[in-house]
């Protein structure tokens, strides 16, 4: 049997219509769709890198010592988790690398229930597939009867609707997952970028009740740090699941580089370059938004992460052809759940240049369809 006979098809391969047109642009594409960082990775990181280049040993799965200590005190220090041990962390190798396989990791399959939120990243759902779990989304466990789901999924900063859950919010998703049983993988990989609102951990005491059974927090320096080429994640929370993803990556070979765990473990210890991005990120915001706007949208939630979530309360696609005449191209809501299908998600992970373009463009518009596409 063929493992991806049971996946969705390949969200942005769908894109490539719209890839064509934006690039046709005589100005030039100006891509909004994917999110991937374009400044530069912070020198430290890099340095740190270079100085541990030379390991010619195999690194260890659970991380060196110096790096899963960052890790707690980043935790502890930054998101007030309440005090984590460093044996109650662990690196990962990017973190969709674990939300895809976290299910499997933790040996559930066809008999277990995995919760995603209505509208989420789509790596949620395919992890369940992967391993074999029946699936359902919803924002809360009320409506699930008796079900009992082993695995519930939260997710804020969301990607990719920006919202930002109150920590009462947060605390009570927590308490009716605790309630039936299930583990709960908080991906907080936007944390670090609350704009209307301040993201607070799934690890904090006012969301955890300064319990961590049963939680999982994940964490990602792809965004914070520039650091996605890296691949450079970590999890951490509930000591006992922290050991049980250790036994296993163990056997599957699942290992962080070396040099990249050095430049973590540097970056970790840094607040200034995040700092630095943060202000980058929310320049671009005030140039994107109001340009949005004056083109007809309405901004929805956006209260943090790196992404506008945006409608004309059209059909997702005809926002995404009317953006792809401008030469912008935007990601589809229809790729993050049913609910979404009249909303876009735009990206604030392009240039102070290229976001300034599609701001010109967007104000021109005056929200109507581009010559080019003509």
């Amino acid at each position: 049997m063929r493992v991806s006979a049971g996946l969705p098809d390949f969200p942005w391969d769908t894109l490539a219509g719209a890839k064509a047109t934006a690039v046709a642009h005589p100005d030039g594409v100006v891509d909004l769709s994917i999110g991937t960082p374009v400044d530069a990775t912070p020198a430290l990181g890099r340095q740190a890198l270079a100085a541990a280049a030379d390991s010619p040993g195999y690194p260890t799965v659970a991380g060196t010592s110096e790096l899963r200590a960052a890790i707690a005190t980043y935790l502890d220090d930054r998101w007030a988790a309440g005090g984590i041990a460093p044996d109650a962390t662990l690196p990962v190798i990017g973190t969709k690398e674990l939300v895809a396989w976290l299910p499997t990791l933790l040996g559930l399959g066809p008999d277990d229930l995995v919760v995603v939120p209505r509208t989420a990243y789509p790596t949620y759902l395919v992890g369940a597939r992967v391993a074999g779990c029946r699936t359902v989304a919803a924002d809360d466990l009320t409506g699930l009867g008796d079900e009992r789901p082993a695995l519930v999924w939260l997710n804020s900063p969301s990607n990719p609707t920006g919202q930002v859950l109150a920590a009462e919010v947060l605390a009570e998703r927590v308490r009716e997952a605790r309630a039936r049983g299930a583990v709960v993988a908080s991906d907080e990989c936007y944390g670090e970028f609350g704009w209307e609102a301040e993201p607070v951990s799934a690890l904090a005491p006012q969301v955890s009740g300064g319990d961590h059974r049963g939680v999982l927090a994940l964490h990602s320096l792809s965004k914070r740090s520039n650091l996605a080429g890296y691949r450079a994640g970590f999890v951490a929370g509930d000591p006992e699941l922290v050991a049980e993803l250790l036994a296993v990556r163990k056997h599957v070979g699942m290992i962080v580089p070396r040099p990249v765990q050095e430049a973590m473990r540097v970056l970790l210890g840094d607040d200034l370059h995040v700092a630095e991005q943060r202000g980058r990120y929310l320049g671009r915001r005030a140039v994107l938004r109001p340009a949005l706007e004056a083109a007809g949208f309405r901004i929805d939630h956006s209260q943090g992460s790196l992404y506008l979530w945006a409608t004309r309360d059209e059909d997702c696609r005809t926002s995404v052809d009317f953006l792809a005449g401008l030469g912008i191209l935007a990601a589809p809501g229809d790729f993050y759940g049913a609910d979404a299908a009249q909303h876009v998600r735009l990206a604030l992970t392009a240039t102070d240049e290229r976001i300034a373009a599609a701001a010109s463009r967007l104000v021109s518009s005056g929200g109507r369809a581009s010559d080019h596409t003509r």
